[in-house]
């Protein structure tokens, strides 16, 4: 029977991260993943140019119950330390908006690159490998793999979460929390878009394809500046899947269509120099026409198809509230199919922070997406998959 120091679970980016820093530290390791090749969900992150990571990771950007967790592993494996390693492979990047930094080529790039850390540090990689089952005894681990029977003194989890079903995304890092006695907190899709009810659905099909700059406030005070893309199931756009995180069913989410605009001040300005000029035509100046057409047929009671000086005090300031504080109430989200993240996972109160052991299984360790840690858009996600691999194999390299 083989005998390996790890076994790590699930080839993305926290598993190939975590079995290539720990074989380089001189552990013999042995990365399982039930694909057909590694880094699947790097592969079309990003636009298929990998959002790596972020210029402005902290602690802050990260939902966990356990908001303190995420600290120790980001403080000691920083996004300047993977900026290296991606300088020292020659990928060339660029940093996109709001310090998501993207490869100039191809995500590939970085996949090739975790494989070659992987290669340097000896790791075996073996993929089509589906586990049948775990077993814990005083030795360690027992696995049952589709291609036999393999012990294993430390096993790493790193199988993700529910996200992207289409990528082999599955529950197996739950079950394995739960078989062993970790609490695992549910679980719902993030960084999603929304979808929503008729017949506002319907109205806004029109606009399919439209993107907005956007403040969006979430019930609980949260928001986020960015684009707002209509879409034919609903909304979606940087702004949507940012506070979809933050978003609960049955709530509402203000949305504010013109937040670089004092649309009051413009109202009374363009009135005063142009009387005549139509408010379809004034508002087509600072939204696009095609969205001013729409809410113009959808509420013609706030959207009045008025000339400036015929807009009465009454319709002036339902106009401006429905543009800067439009209340909209989501149907859902599109799921974990179409998600970027899950919310919850593997309660981090099982685990410690600084090694991401579990605090009663010795020698069983969780990283990356599967835990209750959850960053924003734009390369939060991928740190934390670098940080908490990096704990993990450092916690292996001393074990």
């Amino acid at each position: 029977m083989e005998q390996f120091d790890a076994v790590v679970i699930g080839a993305g980016a926290a598993g190939m991260f975590c079995a290539a820093k720990a074989g380089q530290a001189g552990r013999r390791v042995l990365l399982v993943d039930n694909g057909k090749k590694p880094g699947r969900k790097i592969l079309m992150s990003g636009g298929g140019r990998c959002n790596f990571t972020n210029l402005y990771v902290e602690p802050a950007a990260y939902l966990s119950q356990n908001p303190h967790f995420c600290k120790s592993a980001l403080a000691r494996y920083t996004q300047w330390d993977f900026i290296d390693l991606v300088g020292k492979y020659g990928i060339a990047w660029h940093e996109k908006t709001l310090g998501q930094l993207f490869c100039d080529d191809s995500a590939q790039q970085i996949v090739d690159m975790l494989v070659a850390e992987c290669q340097k540090g000896g790791v075996n990689l073996r993929l089509r490998s589906e586990v049948l089952g775990v077993v814990r005894d005083e030795a360690g681990y027992l696995l049952t793999l589709n291609g036999g029977e393999m012990r294993a003194k430390s096993l790493v989890i790193a199988s993700g979460g529910l996200s992207m079903p289409g990528l082999g995304a599955s529950p197996f890092g739950y079950k394995i929390a739960e078989q062993f006695g970790l609490k695992v907190l549910p679980t719902r899709a993030g960084l999603v878009p929304f979808t929503l009810h008729k017949p506002l659905l319907d109205q806004l099909s029109v606009i399919s394809g439209v993107s907005v700059p956007s403040v969006i406030t979430a019930e609980d005070g949260t928001l986020f500046r960015e684009n707002l893309l209509f879409t034919h199931r609903g909304l979606s756009g940087p702004a949507v899947l940012q506070i979809s995180s933050y978003w609960q069913p049955g709530e509402f989410v203000t949305v504010n269509l013109l937040p670089d605009t004092d649309l009051d001040e413009v109202l009374n300005a363009q009135r005063s120099a142009h009387p005549n000029q139509s408010l379809k035509n004034t508002l087509a100046q600072h939204l696009p026409k095609r969205l001013v057409e729409c809410l113009m047929l959808i509420h013609p009671e706030q959207f009045p198809d008025v000339s400036l000086k015929q807009l009465n005090a009454r319709q002036h300031s339902a106009l401006v509230d429905a543009l800067q504080n439009w209340r909209v109430q989501p149907n859902g989200t599109e799921g974990y199919r179409t998600a970027e993240v899950t919310l919850g996972g593997v309660d981090t109160h099982e685990l410690s922070s600084r090694t991401m052991e579990a605090r009663n299984v010795p020698g069983l360790y969780f990283i990356g997406e599967v835990v209750d840690v959850t960053g924003w858009l734009g390369g939060y996600n991928f740190q934390w998959a670098w940080a908490s691999a990096a704990a993990c194999a450092e916690a292996l390299a001393s074990a």
